[in-house]
Order: C-alpha cells, then sequence, then structure tokens
C-alpha cells in the first residue's frame, strides 16, 4: 500500500458546481435516436414512443441538461423538417454520417422528451451550411409564445405552449475541415455574432456558447478562440471545448494521466478568454462550456463510422467500454469538478449506443456500460462547493500520445499524482463526497484525509469500481460485469482513512455534523 494525504478546508473553495455541469449530449448519429432514446415500436415504448427502458436509466445516471441536434449532424441540418405532420416530413441524405435521415424526431419531439426524463434542453443552431436568418427563425418558433406566423406554426403543430430554450448554442466545430460549412475564425466570428444579435433581440434572456476550437492539438486552438470571442464577447456567455480520450498507444498508465491534460486545456481557455476581456477592458468573465467530452479512440479512426447504401440509423461509433475507460472517465469527472469555478456548464458525449454510457438492443434490453457508473456518481454526488484539495502524493512519469490526421503528438507528463482527487461539499444534503481515483496499477493505496472546519463527520457510504481484468467490460449477456462494490476499508474519527484497490475508481460520502 502506498501511503497517501489528502487536506481540505472548509473556508478553501474552487467554486459552485452549475447544475448544467452534469450534461450529456444526443445527436442524430447511428442508433443515439433511433433505436436508443426513441423506439415506437419497443415493448417498453411511451405514448409518444419513447424507450421506458432507457428512460429509466437516463434517470439513475441523472443528467441535467441535454445538447441537441449535434453535433457534427446540427451544420446541415435542416429544423423545419423535423416538425409538423409526420406524413410531410422529408427524408434527407444526412452528410455528417452519410445516413439516411427520416426526420421522425425533431425539435419538438426532443422537447418533450427533455420534459419526460426532467432534463433542461440544450438546443444548437446551424452555422455551417446556413446562418442568422436560420437561427432567429428557429428562435422565434421555438420561444414566441404566440401571434406571429412561426410561434403560430409551432401552435398548430401541437405545441401551444412555447418551449423557453434558454441555453443555445452557435453551431457545431466550425474550424473543423471534417464539418459542413467549416470557416475561418473571423468568418465564424462575424456569423455567430450576427445570429446571436438576432436571437437574444427575439428572446434576451437567453444564454448563449460560441464554438471554441475543435480540441486542443488543433492547428486553430488559441488564435480561434481570441478572434472569435473578439466578436461575440458582449453577446455570449460561454465558449466551448472539446475533447476526447484515448488510448490508441495502449499505454494504459499515460491513458490514466490522460485526464490532467485536460486540465491544462481548460486553464488554457481561461487565459484566452481573460485576455480577450483585459484587450477589451472589460471585468466580465466568459465561462465554459465543455460540452462534447469522453473516452474515444476504439471506432474514431474510421472502423465503422459509416455504412454503404445510406441506411437510417446504423450502427455506428458503438464504443464497447472497458474498466480501463471507465478510470480514465472518471479523472476526467474530477477535472471538471475542480474547475467548476469557470466550466459552468458539460456534456458527456453521447448519451446512447454511439459513444455512450447506455447501449441497447433493438427491440431488446438496454443496460449499463463501464462508464455509466462513474458519470452516475458524479451528476448524483457532485453537486455543491467544490473543495481544494492537497494531496500527497507518490507520482510517475509518462508521455500521452494523441493523433490528429496524419500527425501523432506526444505530450510528455512529467509528474503525475498516482492519486487524482474532488472533494464537492453539500450544504444543503449536510455531505461531503470524495471522489479518488488510484492510477496505480500494482498497488492499492493507503489514504488519510484531514478535512478542517467540518464538526463531527461519519461515514454515509462508501463504495469502488474495480476489476481485476482492466480490459473487462458490459455486455448484452453480462450486464453487471462491472459494477460498483461496497469499499469496506474506510473508517471515520479525527480523520478519514480509506484503502483503495488498485487500478480504482472510488467514493465516498461522509455526513456532517
Amino acid at each position: 500500500m502506498r501511503d497517501m494525504t489528502v487536506r481540505l478546508s472548509r473556508n478553501d473553495v474552487i467554486g459552485e458546481t452549475n447544475e448544467r455541469l452534469f450534461g450529456a449530449f444526443i445527436e442524430h448519429l447511428g442508433r443515439c435516436i433511433y433505436g436508443g432514446i426513441f423506439e415506437p415500436s419497443h415493448p417498453t415504448a411511451t405514448d409518444k414512443g419513447f424507450r421506458g427502458d432507457v428512460l429509466q436509466l437516463v434517470r439513475e445516471l441523472a443528467p441535467t441538461i441535454m445538447r441537441y441536434p449535434g453535433g457534427n449532424f446540427v451544420s446541415g441540418y435542416n429544423w423545419e423538417d423535423g416538425v409538423g405532420p409526420l406524413e410531410k416530413r422529408p427524408r434527407r441524405m444526412e452528410l455528417a454520417w452519410l445516413s439516411t435521415e427520416p426526420n421522425t424526431f425533431g425539435t419538438n419531439e426532443f422537447i418533450d422528451w427533455c420534459r419526460a426524463a426532467g432534463i433542461e434542453p440544450m438546443l444548437a443552431v446551424n452555422l455551417g451550411t446556413r446562418g442568422p436568418d436560420e437561427a432567429r427563425r428557429l428562435m422565434e418558433y421555438c420561444n414566441h409564445p404566440s401571434g406571429t406566423e412561426l410561434s403560430d406554426l409551432r401552435r398548430s403543430h401541437g405545441w401551444e405552449e412555447p418551449h423557453g430554450i434558454r441555453l443555445w448554442c452557435l453551431g457545431n466545430e466550425v474550424d473543423g475541415p471534417w464539418q459542413m460549412g467549416s470557416k475561418t475564425a473571423t468568418e465564424y466570428g462575424r456569423v455567430a455574432a450576427e445570429a446571436a444579435k438576432l436571437m437574444r433581440l427575439i428572446d434576451p434572456a437567453i444564454e448563449l456558447v460560441a464554438v471554441g476550437s475543435s480540441g486542443r492539438n488543433m492547428p486553430t486552438f488559441g488564435h480561434w478562440e481570441r478572434e472569435v470571442l473578439r466578436h461575440t464577447f458582449d453577446l455570449v456567455g460561454f465558449v466551448s471545448l472539446h475533447t476526447y480520450l484515448n488510448d490508441y498507444a495502449h499505454d494504459t498508465p499515460a491513458f490514466l494521466a490522460s485526464p490532467d491534460l485536460m486540465d491544462g486545456f481548460i486553464e488554457e481557455v481561461i487565459q484566452i478568454a481573460d485576455a480577450v476581456a483585459a484587450e477589451l477592458k472589460s471585468d466580465r468573465r466568459i465561462m465554459l462550456s465543455f460540452d462534447e467530452w469522453n473516452v474515444w479512440y476504439r471506432t474514431r479512426r474510421g472502423e465503422g463510422r459509416t455504412r454503404e447504401g445510406w441506411p437510417v440509423a446504423p450502427p455506428i461509433l458503438e464504443e464497447i467500454y472497458s474498466m480501463k475507460d471507465a478510470l480514465a472517465f472518471g479523472g476526467a469527472c474530477i477535472s471538471l469538478l475542480n474547475h467548476a469555478d469557470r466550466v459552468k456548464a458539460a456534456c458527456l458525449a453521447q448519451l446512447v449506443n454511439a459513444i455512450a454510457p447506455i447501449m441497447t438492443e433493438t427491440g431488446g434490453p438496454a443496460w449499463r456500460q463501464t462508464i455509466f457508473f462513474p458519470f452516475a456518481d458524479f451528476s448524483n454526488l457532485g453537486r455543491g462547493t467544490v473543495l481544494k484539495c492537497d494531496i500527497d502524493s507518490p507520482v510517475y512519469s509518462t508521455t500521452y500520445f494523441d493523433p490528429r490526421g496524419a500527425t501523432d503528438l506526444r505530450f510528455p507528463i512529467p509528474e503525475v499524482p498516482y492519486l487524482k482527487v474532488a472533494a464537492v461539499h453539500s450544504a444543503a444534503a449536510g455531505a461531503i463526497t470524495l471522489f479518488l481515483l488510484n492510477r496505480n496499477l500494482e498497488e492499492g493505496a493507503s489514504v488519510e484525509i484531514t478535512a478542517n472546519g467540518f464538526p463531527a463527520l461519519s461515514l454515509e457510504r462508501a463504495t469502488t469500481l474495480h476489476h481485476a481484468d482492466l480490459d473487462a467490460t458490459n455486455t448484452k449477456d453480462d450486464q453487471e460485469r462491472v459494477r460498483p462494490a461496497p469499499l469496506p476499508t474506510v473508517s471515520v474519527s479525527d480523520r478519514i482513512t480509506a484503502h483503495l484497490p488498485p487500478a480504482s475508481w472510488n467514493v465516498i460520502r461522509l455526513a456532517v455534523g
């Protein structure tokens, strides 16, 4: 057992978690929508065609916002195709994923699904092949009460009351050459500013997310954020970040260190946004929307991404997650919590079937993938005040490999603590939750935790996600091979002590007072 210590104080605060930090993402991609959340012929389907078994798992997962309809899909989407009578909706060639889009699920169905799941909708507008006019028309359709062409069109479609959508994305990954209607930073900044202006004239209460660079490794990164924010600074509240962690090199220690690079990415974007604020002589602070994040690599490099013949809802990007993936994923959850002062929205990409915590069989069962469990812990127990943690842990050195196109990028990480930690105090629940990732593959960790400024603490619950086989997965036929178990080695007196298994995700919940 390695000896490690964690010290935290009630008064040493990072920030408050925003409810939107615990969001997710659905896109017209593979079986995420059709056969995922929406399958009218399924035995558990509701009267609106929503899979009841998936809704049950979504409620357990507890995401708070849902980003829709994309993703790459939104950059070629005509929102008008997905509203109105089903028999009049067109079938379209969908160019992002080379599929046929039947448009039987659209904006209004999405709003109904969010209401059924108890989730706030987060809608994206197409600033790829379309522009400000289409954005303001969608805004009028969704949010204006009545008395105009588009608001009355919504009412004629059966949705009498406005949807009242508060959070909107101004496009998606517009700097990416793979994106339909990709643009330079200046081109996008101007379009986004005009779309924002028109949308805010219709509904001044909305909050807007400007598209950041598609990734830290993009050649546009840095310059893109500066230029876009110079155009949109006074119109938006957020800039977006996207990251997918990978293990292309089959190097587990490096893979488990990769969430630390996510920390650096967040901090760099904060610095860029604040530099623009200084340039504009503004004390306003742009917040961050990490609205695509996950582990993704097995199906990312062309394998299974598309199918010939323009099928409807082909099974693409159906990543099967392992125990190892759940550990890296948990590290990303900790990184988000430890930047709660500036990351005020985040979306796990995606929710069902396509790189997702929930898998389904069309017409059959639904089950939890390994990454389901860290997210459920993060969302259900991570709400409150995030406290700074002073960690004393042995470290290791590694080099993380992240390919971008034809270029293989390597990021040395000289000092990676074996222990990665976040601590959240919920005054409302009267509890402290500790999220602890042990990245040591061979040895358990003996951890001593000091929590200053709190009255007597008592153990409420402690769980661990651990499996001797880091390649273990959950499947239709073995749905509970990887699942949390009680962590019995926790004691609480004036200090908290715990023994963590090697390569494990651990959650300790302490009652305060």
